[in-house]
């Protein structure tokens, strides 16, 4: 059942583990079919090197397990994965990470600013990657702590966590926003101790909704 779903979140978690975004056993990913509101998941207590696409798990939006093959439970953080996806049933994908800068951020409970340009396709909408309140992992309050934030943005840091990116495309754009996280928030810590702690300018969110691709490109099936 849904294995071309199964190796796109397989590979991307295997990709998360070798790019530094999770170490370990740390770290879960899933995505979305529209059509029946199943989740492809990944499973608990496995290290991703050792995963196949046997060990991925299909489950519904009631945490239900439809499919697990090779008898393995879904990561014990799936209810924010599900809770994810009930408050923005556009988003098809979502990847949760323990990154080392972006959990600095996060024990630190410090919104990361726009300090870049790029965090324009992040999905934010104050002009920051927020943080959500702690919640113990595995529990029904991180589910709900988190919401309020991925509300407001598709990349989100966890109190005293790591983070969490969500995409409405598929399960590799969500891989992005989270390397997108780690990559800022690593930028942002260089900028503060380059600065002496003083927080360096950033861009206010009217300005990072300017952004438009070049009207001057031209395509030869455009005239």
């Amino acid at each position: 059942m849904l294995e071309s779903l199964k190796k796109d979140v397989l590979e991307i978690a295997k990709r998360a583990q070798r790019d530094g975004l999770c170490k370990h056993k740390s770290g879960n990913f899933s995505a979305k079919v529209d059509e029946t509101g199943y989740i492809v998941v990944t499973p608990t207590g496995l290290d991703r090197e050792a995963m196949s696409v046997r060990d991925m798990i299909v489950m519904n939006l009631d945490a239900e397990v439809i499919e697990n093959e090779s008898g393995l439970r879904p990561t014990s953080e799936v209810l924010m994965h599900i809770e994810i996806y009930k408050a923005r049933p556009e988003v098809k994908a979502v990847a949760h990470t323990h990154s080392a800068y972006a959990t600095a951020m996060a024990v630190l409970a410090k919104p990361i600013p726009a300090i870049v340009y790029e965090v324009a396709n992040l999905g934010l909408t104050q002009g920051r990657i927020p943080v959500a309140p702690y919640g113990r992992p595995g529990t029904p309050a991180l589910a709900e702590n988190v919401i309020p934030s991925i509300r407001e943005a598709d990349c989100v840091l966890m109190e005293k966590h790591g983070a969490v990116a969500v995409d409405d495309r598929d399960i590799y754009e969500a891989f992005l926003k989270a390397a997108y996280i780690e990559e800022l928030a690593e930028l942002y810590h260089h900028a503060l101790t380059a600065n002496g702690g003083q927080e360096p300018a950033s861009f206010a969110q009217d300005e990072l909704q300017k952004w438009a691709y070049p009207s001057e490109i031209t395509f030869p099936n455009s005239k």
